[in-house]
């Protein structure tokens, strides 16, 4: 059946001998705190450009007439282009980082690129910290930017090649885990600044950063590098050792055999990033990496998490009140987060990006009609709103997190990382970095125009593209449960569609 595939990941292939160590479990962890630094920014970002004292100081044209002119639309009392850039330069700069990252990842190994992140995020969040003008925000923006490029392509590759297959899933989600916890976290700390009276409390929220950095800069120094790298830069006795400690058995000959012939299959290939454009047995790889990214940005999850404060404010709440607000939909974001950690090796990873995707459509289609209900097509509404309205409203969008945090959220990283063949591993992995933080400066530039524009029928908008990108799922995404991550191969040959590209060519035959 076309739209079923899913393939019992348990029949034939090679069954690697091994256990979960607790080394291991450590060691994901650790590498997993990579995920901090890219969620306290989106929570971060949103929560100080509510800030009033933030706003007189570096966008006084958005604080008149959003605090003075009463009669401003709702829809459109934040649309100003500079506010938005503030947000999405940090994504201009990761995408453009991504490509140089994967460089890095490749030539010195994937702890050497995290630790990087960790380093270029610090640099940031200090500048940003100390801002006293636009343009200090704005570098300070661009060099989180660079560390989130860094951190992105290095972490979720480090979790998939690092972790047991049969557990590959549930570390590689600890990625996205810690992205909602440093979304969580940031909104509380946006919380507890606002209250300060002194209106510096923005420069706490900003500087606050440098806390999830120092926090990968510190797991990089005790991390090891993963086998795959090891034996890609030709330290194949390193990473045989290696390979025995984090599988917790002296017989590791199967699988450091495959490594062995995937690094031999990487190395034939001279330039990755031809060989993955152009060669056709890789195009399922370089669709899926390219359109998941693109997908889960165009579920409109990053307009509630890091613009929630305004999208809340907007809604009529208090400034205090949208900052609580935020928090609500952090928590369950995490919470949320844990049924994947528990899910996606039991169930697979079709049956949450379905579920999410279901409830996705319904509870964006709700907003929207709740928004429009309230504020129609002209953006005008009493400054109190009822209570009951507020509740409905918050449930709503938490519905719709908790979908998105068990499903898109984490697959949306782990998928393509687990898909692609060493040769072309870095380069997959930075088609999808680049095209989440295009789509997520697209997102962050356009949204505040847009909703002036769409008006609730943003949120409607939203809802259809969940509505076509679950249809892709059911008819294009195959099952990568409990498939060793060498042997992905099998889920294309095996797939209704894809297979059609698979062949026996070498890729370094196929390129001129």
């Amino acid at each position: 059946m076309a739209g079923g595939n899913f393939i019992a990941a348990d029949e034939g292939g090679s069954e690697y001998p091994g256990k979960l160590t607790r080394y291991v479990a450590l060691t994901c962890i650790m590498a997993a705190m990579g995920g901090l630094i890219f969620g306290y920014d989106i929570g971060v970002s949103g929560g100080v450009t509510s800030m009033d004292p933030f706003l007189k100081l570096f966008f006084p044209s958005v604080y008149r007439k959003e605090a003075l002119d009463i009669s401003t639309n709702q829809y459109c009392k934040f649309d100003s282009q500079l506010l938005t850039l503030f947000t999405s330069s940090l994504y201009v700069a990761a995408l453009i980082a991504s490509f140089v990252a994967s460089f890095v990842s490749k030539k010195y190994g994937r702890k050497v690129t995290m630790f990087l992140g960790g380093l270029f995020f610090l640099f940031g969040a200090v500048i940003n910290a100390a801002a006293v003008h636009i343009s200090m925000l704005i570098l300070g923006r661009i060099l989180l930017g660079v560390g989130v490029g860094f951190a992105n392509q290095s972490v979720p590759i480090y979790l998939s090649e690092i972790a047991p297959y049969k557990y590959r899933g549930r570390f590689n989600v600890l990625f996205q885990l810690a992205i909602t916890f440093g979304i969580l976290i940031a909104n509380i700390v946006n919380f507890l600044t606002n209250k300060i009276s002194a209106g510096w409390g923005w420069r706490v929220s900003l500087g606050g950063a440098a806390m999830p950095a120092l926090a990968i800069l510190i797991s990089s120094f005790f991390l090891d590098d993963t086998p795959s790298s090891l034996i890609q830069r030709g330290k194949s006795e390193e990473a045989e050792q290696l390979l025995k400690k984090i599988r917790g058995v002296d017989n590791v000959d199967a699988e450091l055999k495959d490594l062995v012939e995937a690094s031999e299959a990487s190395n034939k290939v001279e330039h990755p990033w031809k060989v993955l454009l152009r060669v056709r047995k890789y195009k399922p790889q370089l669709i899926l990496s390219t359109l998941i990214p693109t997908f889960q940005q165009l579920t409109g999850i990053n307009v509630v998490m890091f613009y929630a404060p305004v999208l809340f404010e907007t809604l009529g709440f208090k400034a205090n009140a949208s900052l609580m607000s935020a928090v609500i939909t952090g928590a369950v974001n995490v919470g949320a987060t844990f049924i994947s950690v528990h899910c996606t090796d039991r169930y697979g990873r079709k049956v949450l990006l379905l579920t999410g995707g279901v409830l996705m459509c319904v509870f964006q289609a709700l907003v929207a009609g709740l928004i429009g209900w309230k504020f129609g097509t002209t953006g005008m509404v009493a400054t109190v709103l009822p209570q009951s309205y507020a509740i409905v409203v918050v449930l709503c969008i938490c519905v719709f997190v908790a979908a998105f945090a068990f499903s898109w959220g984490p697959l949306g990283w782990l998928i393509p990382s687990e898909i692609s063949p060493l040769e072309v591993r870095s380069a997959a992995q930075s088609v999808t970095v680049s095209m989440n933080m295009l789509f997520t400066f697209a997102v962050a530039q356009v949204f505040l125009k847009v909703l002036c524009w769409m008006k609730f029928g943003l949120f409607i908008f939203f809802a259809a593209f969940v509505f076509i990108m679950t249809l892709f799922v059911y008819f294009y995404v195959p099952e990568t449960k409990n498939i060793p991550i060498e042997e992905m191969s099998r889920v294309w040959r095996e797939h209704w569609y894809w297979k059609n590209y698979m062949d026996e060519q070498s890729p370094a035959k196929e390129v001129v």
